[in-house]
């Protein structure tokens, strides 16, 4: 009996010792990916800081050193893998065209980094986004664009089952319908004046 006591002893602390290891690699690997999230959170919001530098050399009228911090973050942006920095680099890099007089230039950047900020919106399925995105086109007038990105919102909103999403798709085509209508106009005006 003895021996049958002592095997039994030995069963339960192997058992003991082995489920101690499992405990503890689970915790290490639940603390590895909580500490992955929190080093991640970092790169998806670090071109905001570059950004601020470049806000900082414009406000001293240093544009060309403006420049140079922009392609840091416009980097940083493509780092994150998401839409939203994509957006501000874009905005602020066509904002430097008007005041550094490059315009045509940081347009023609702005739209590709534009439409690569509507790629990663989409495959975000972010209704945000989209219509963040729209509105930049609409800004510059690229009417092809900005209809494709509300068929986009509209599958968005549609797979999301997102009444809201879905009233604010229309209220964003309408008020875009309303703006091509006044510019027509502006536009026939003008021609007939002449």
């Amino acid at each position: 009996m003895d021996r049958w006591d002592g095997r039994r002893w030995s069963c339960q602390f192997i058992v003991a010792v082995t489920s101690m290891i499992a405990l503890m690699l689970l915790v290490v690997l639940v603390s590895g990916v909580i500490a992955g999230h929190a080093v991640a959170a970092g790169p998806q919001i670090a071109w905001q800081a570059h950004l601020d530098h470049v806000e900082e050399a414009v406000s001293r009228n240093d544009l060309t050193r403006a420049v140079m911090l922009w392609r840091e973050a416009y980097a940083a942006a493509l780092r994150s893998r998401h839409w939203e920095g994509l957006v501000a680099v874009a905005d602020v890099y066509r904002r430097l065209g008007d005041l550094d007089g490059f315009r045509r230039a940081s347009e023609v950047k702005a739209r590709e980094t534009y439409l690569a900020a509507l790629f990663r919106a989409r495959q975000d399925a972010s209704l945000d986004g989209v219509l963040r995105v729209a509105e930049a086109f609409a800004d510059l007038g690229d009417a092809e664009v900005v209809q494709r990105c509300l068929d986009i919102a509209r599958a968005v909103a549609a797979q999301a089952r997102d009444a809201r999403g879905e009233d604010r798709v229309r209220v964003f085509a309408e008020r875009w319908a309303a703006r091509r209508l006044e510019a027509e106009k502006q536009n026939g005006a003008g021609r007939v004046a002449r």
